[in-house]
């Protein structure tokens, strides 16, 4: 059995998978990660926030969309721990 995790949202706001319209996506579907490491945005008021890894491994798969609208503690992306 795999050892899994899944980041989830601190706040309510809007969950972004890039930095701005024109940029490519923070990381996609299969990269590899390392904790720390910025893997999307909750925007908030003009005020952007950073999800980041908490741990080494690999995304297993985004579970929100992009610019979906979220609540605080809802799960956004799922990690295959290293």
């Amino acid at each position: 059995m795999t050892n899994m995790t899944v980041i989830t949202a601190s706040i309510p706001g809007v969950f972004y998978r890039r930095p701005d319209p024109e940029s490519p996506v923070f990381a996609e579907e299969g990269d590899q990660i390392k904790a720390g490491e910025v893997l999307g945005l909750v925007g908030v008021m003009k005020t952007f926030h950073d999800v980041m890894a908490d741990a080494d491994g690999t995304i297993v798969e985004f579970l929100a969309e992009d610019e979906q609208l979220i609540d605080a503690g809802a799960e956004l992306i799922q990690i295959e721990l290293a």
